[in-house]
């Protein structure tokens, strides 16, 4: 039977939100990696957020969506936001100002794990710099949030108006990028024909997790969440997605409270800290590319995706199985670890 889904759209269109997506991105099934003996007999889809077109692509343009909605209905003139050296996030709101015509200032913080000159100089920090970005290069130790508040002032003071995107653009409006990505795979897969076991993410702020949970919860889909956690530890990342996905589903519908064993968070890829590779990473990028020909990035998606195989791999799903997997994109960060992978 086809999910009703017209309590989520409507609670969706509450929002103020800017198209930056050309349309619904696809659903296609890994069908090569699918008939591999040690995947047990499921059937391996993907989500291609990827595929998203602008500043090279990637999950963010969904929060980047409502969170562009509510800084232009608040007139603002600059975008402020800070992350790592390759962050995603920055290098797609560089992207957003550019496509905009606003002023757009990055804080960007250096990496524990990563200092080469390919990680400093390549991949989206090279991109942030084409798109016309400030780029504020913290040293080790200075506090980022600490830093955007003074920023912020400095630029009130010379008569902007800032708007600061949270990290990740994973605030619980920004998560409603994600609830409506929801709305856009459950139609999908009546489209198809087929209903998704399990719907398999990386979790870093916890914003694409949070917003699929409050979806498809909205939209009362069996359908469950499974994010992998890239960037906390799995206690931490727990709390966190736990506790945007309930704000984020306040937003959608304040009578409705989610039950917290909704929240499902598996810490097993992490590795050692956030950004350092791992030997399961790199396997399961490699094997995606030479297998389907997809390129997934090696702090998100390829952590996930590791995740994702291992868990076939052990029996955990059993035949049949229908997993999607969503591709959150961060091609550009496959430049930056060239050495990873030599």
């Amino acid at each position: 039977m086809p999910h009703d889904l017209s309590h989520l759209d409507a609670a969706l269109a509450a929002y103020p939100r800017v198209a930056l997506l050309e349309g619904p991105t696809p659903i296609q099934k890994l069908s090569r990696l699918s008939q591999l003996p040690e995947l047990n007999g499921c059937n391996l889809y993907v989500k291609r957020d990827d595929l998203t077109g602008l500043g090279g692509g990637g999950n963010k343009l969904r929060k980047l969506e409502f969170l562009l909605g509510e800084a232009l209905a608040e007139n603002a003139d600059t975008l402020v936001t800070w992350g790592g050296f390759q962050s995603n996030h920055a290098r797609l709101t560089a992207a957003v100002a550019a496509r905009h015509g606003l002023a757009c200032e990055l804080i960007l913080t250096p990496s524990a794990v990563r200092s080469d000159n390919d990680f400093c100089h390549n991949g989206n920090v090279l991109l942030d710099d084409l798109f016309g970005a400030k780029v504020h290069r913290l040293p080790r130790g200075v506090a980022p949030d600490v830093y955007a508040n003074e920023l912020l002032g400095r630029l009130k003071a010379q008569g902007k108006k800032p708007f600061l995107m949270p990290l990740g653009g994973s605030s619980p409006r920004g998560s409603l990028g994600y609830a409506a990505c929801a709305a856009e795979i459950l139609h999908q897969a009546d489209a198809l024909g087929l209903q998704f076991d399990k719907i398999i993410v990386p979790n870093g702020s916890a914003g694409t997790h949070s917003g699929l949970l409050a979806g498809v919860t909205l939209a009362r889909s069996a359908t469950h969440i499974l994010g992998y956690s890239v960037l906390a530890s799995e206690e931490q990342a727990l709390a966190t997605t736990l506790e945007k996905s309930r704000q984020t589903l306040h937003l959608l519908d304040a009578s409705i409270t989610l039950d917290e064993h909704l929240i499902n968070v598996d810490g097993s890829q992490r590795g050692e800290a956030y950004g350092a590779p791992t030997a399961a990473m790199l396997e399961a990028v490699r094997l995606l590319a030479s297998h389907e020909g997809l390129l997934t990035d090696p702090v998100y998606g390829g952590k996930a995706f590791a995740g994702l195989l291992a868990a076939v791999r052990r029996g955990d799903y059993p035949p049949a199985s229908n997993l999607l997997f969503v591709m959150t994109g961060g091609l550009p960060g496959l430049f930056a670890y060239r050495s990873a992978f030599e």
